[in-house]
C-alpha cells in the first residue's frame, strides 16, 4: 500500500509537469503533420502516417522518461522533502519502487493517448483495413517496454548524480543500447580475444534497446506500417527480457539509495 501511495502521488506530480504537456502536444502535432507527408507519396500515405506516428511516440516517450525520470529522486533531495518521507514508516526501496511505478503509469497513459491520436489520424485520413488498428498495439506495447527500461536507467542515475549528468549518462547508454548488436559484431570482426570478451560482456551488461525495435530481424514500426503480424512468442521473450532488466535496474537504484546518507 505504501508503494502504491507513493506511485499515485508521483503520477499526480508528473501530470502537473508542464514539460509533459508540451511534449505530448508536440507528438500529436507530429502525428497530424504526417498526413501532409503522406500526401507526398503515391499509394503509401497510411504507411508514412504509421511510420512517423510510431516514431514520434517512441521519441517523445523517451524524452519524457529521461527528463522526468532524472528528477524523480533528485527533486525530493533538493527540496528536502525526502526527510519528511523517510521519517515516516516507509522503507527506502518502497520509495524508489513507488517513484518508478508512478512514472511508468504516466508513460503508459501518454503512450495510450498518443496511440489513440495516431488511430484517430488514420481514421480521418481514410482508415485501415480490418485488423490494421489491432496490429498497431504490439508496436505501441514494445515502445512502452523500452520506455520502462529507459525510466529505470534514468532512475539509477538520479539516485546519486545531478540531473544534468543523469541525463547525459542516460542518453549515452540509450544510444549505445540501440547499437549493442553492432558492438558484438565488431568484437567478432577484430581478431582479439580480449576485445571480443569485453564487447561480449558489454553486449550482455548494457540495455539492448534493439530488442524492442526489431523482432525476428524486422523493424517493428515498419512491420506495423505494412500491416504485418508480429510474432507473439518473440514479443513474449522480449517482454521477459524487459521485465528482468527493468527489475535489475530498479534493484540497483534501491541499493544505491539505501546507502545514501541524508544527515
Amino acid at each position: 500500500m505504501r508503494v502504491l501511495a507513493i506511485a499515485h502521488n508521483t503520477f499526480r506530480e508528473c501530470i502537473r509537469d508542464k514539460i509533459l504537456y508540451n511534449l505530448i502536444v508536440f507528438a500529436l502535432l507530429m502525428i497530424a503533420s504526417s498526413v501532409a507527408l503522406g500526401h507526398l507519396t503515391l499509394g503509401h500515405s497510411e504507411k508514412v502516417i504509421i511510420d512517423v506516428g510510431l516514431t514520434a511516440i517512441s521519441v517523445i516517450g523517451t524524452l519524457i522518461a529521461i527528463f522526468i525520470g532524472i528528477g524523480l529522486v533528485y527533486k525530493e533531495m533538493e527540496k528536502r522533502t525526502i526527510y519528511a518521507l523517510l521519517a515516516k514508516p516507509v522503507e527506502r526501496w518502497q520509495f524508489v519502487v513507488g517513484k518508478f511505478l508512478g512514472l511508468l503509469f504516466t508513460l503508459a497513459v501518454n503512450v495510450a493517448v498518443m496511440t489513440a491520436g495516431l488511430m484517430l489520424t488514420l481514421a480521418l485520413h481514410g482508415g485501415l483495413p480490418p485488423g490494421g488498428y489491432v496490429r498497431l498495439l504490439p508496436a505501441a506495447y514494445l515502445i512502452l517496454m523500452s520506455l520502462a527500461v529507459t525510466t529505470a536507467l534514468a532512475l539509477v542515475f538520479s539516485t546519486f548524480s545531478t540531473p544534468a549528468l543523469s541525463a547525459l549518462f542516460t542518453f549515452f547508454l540509450w544510444g549505445i543500447g540501440h547499437f549493442s548488436g553492432d558492438l558484438l559484431e565488431l568484437g567478432r570482426a577484430i581478431r582479439s580475444e580480449t576485445f571480443a570478451f569485453v564487447s561480449r560482456a558489454l553486449y550482455y551488461a548494457l540495455p539492448n534497446f534493439s530488442n524492442f525495435t526489431a523482432i525476428d530481424s524486422r523493424n517493428v514500426i515498419l512491420t506495423a506500417a505494412y500491416h504485418r503480424e508480429i510474432d507473439a512468442a518473440a514479443v513474449g521473450w522480449v517482454s521477459l527480457y524487459g521485465v528482468i532488466y527493468t527489475a535489475a535496474l530498479v534493484g540497483i537504484a534501491s541499493a544505491i539509495f539505501a546507502r545514501r546518507d541524508f544527515k
